[in-house]
C-alpha cells in the first residue's frame, strides 16, 4: 500500500499491523506526501532493512540519506518537513503539551497493548482490563474538545488513533452507552480520509 503511487525519494518501511507504523502511515496520508511504503512482515525482513536501521525494526523512514527509526522522531520530522497542514500547535507551551500526551500514550498504554499481543494469558488479561479503564477513564475531556485536548487534529491523536483501533483486536468492549464523548470522537478520527488511507488491508479486517 502506497499513500501516492508515483515514485519518491522518501520509502517507508512499514508494518502492516503494528501501531507505531501506523500512526506515521496517519502523518504521511494528512501531509500529502509522495512515498513508496514497503510492508514488512515478521519473517519477511528485507536485506537492506538491517543495513539501515541498527534494530533490523519497524517503522523505518529512509529520506535521501536521512534513516529515523523511532515513530515519534519520523512523526515530528515529517511535520516540520511538511508544515502544511501543521499536526503540532505554533506556541512553545502548547507543543509541549502536546509532546507530553505522546509521552504519556508511550509510557502507559503502548506496554499494555504489547501485553496482550505477546504476554502469559494472566498477563494480558490483567493488561486488558487495565487497558480499557484506562480508555474509559477519558472519555469527558471529550466534551469540551473535538480532538485530544485540542480543537485541531494534532500528533497525538496519530498515536491515539491505532490503539483505538485495535481495541477489538486486542479483545477489548467498551461500554458505548457511558463513554459517548469518546465514541464521538472516535468516529471523528476514523472518518477523516487521511486515516481510511492509512489502513493497510490486516488493519481494515480489523474491524470487520
Amino acid at each position: 500500500m502506497g499513500v501516492v503511487a508515483k515514485r519518491s525519494s522518501m520509502t517507508f518501511y512499514s508494518g502492516s499491523d503494528d501501531h507505531y507504523s501506523h500512526r506515521v502511515r496517519i502523518v504521511l496520508a494528512e501531509k500529502g506526501v509522495a512515498v513508496d511504503i514497503i510492508e514488512v512482515g515478521e519473517d519477511s525482513r528485507p536485506a537492506e532493512l538491517a543495513d539501515l536501521n541498527p534494530y533490523n525494526s519497524v517503522p523505518t523512514l529512509l529520506d535521501r540519506d536521512l534513516v529515523l527509526y523511532e515513530s515519534k522522531v519520523m512523526m515530528e520530522y515529517l511535520d516540520e518537513r511538511f508544515p502544511h497542514p501543521p499536526l503540532l500547535p505554533v506556541y512553545p507551551v502548547a507543543r509541549a503539551q502536546s509532546r507530553l500526551w505522546m509521552h504519556r500514550v508511550e509510557r502507559e498504554w503502548c506496554p499494555l497493548v504489547e501485553t496482550i499481543v505477546s504476554g502469559s494469558k494472566k498477563d494480558a488479561e490483567r493488561a486488558r482490563k487495565e487497558l480499557r479503564e484506562s480508555i474509559v477513564g477519558i472519555s469527558p475531556i471529550f466534551e469540551d474538545m473535538p480532538y485530544f485536548m485540542s480543537e485541531e487534529f494534532s500528533l497525538v491523536d496519530c498515536c491515539m488513533a491505532p490503539l483505538l483501533w485495535r481495541l477489538p483486536a486486542l479483545g477489548i468492549e467498551l461500554p458505548e452507552k457511558q463513554i459517548k464523548p469518546l465514541m464521538g470522537y472516535m468516529e471523528r478520527l476514523f472518518s477523516r480520509e487521511a486515516f481510511k488511507a492509512s489502513l493497510t488491508e490486516t488493519e481494515r479486517e480489523m474491524r470487520t
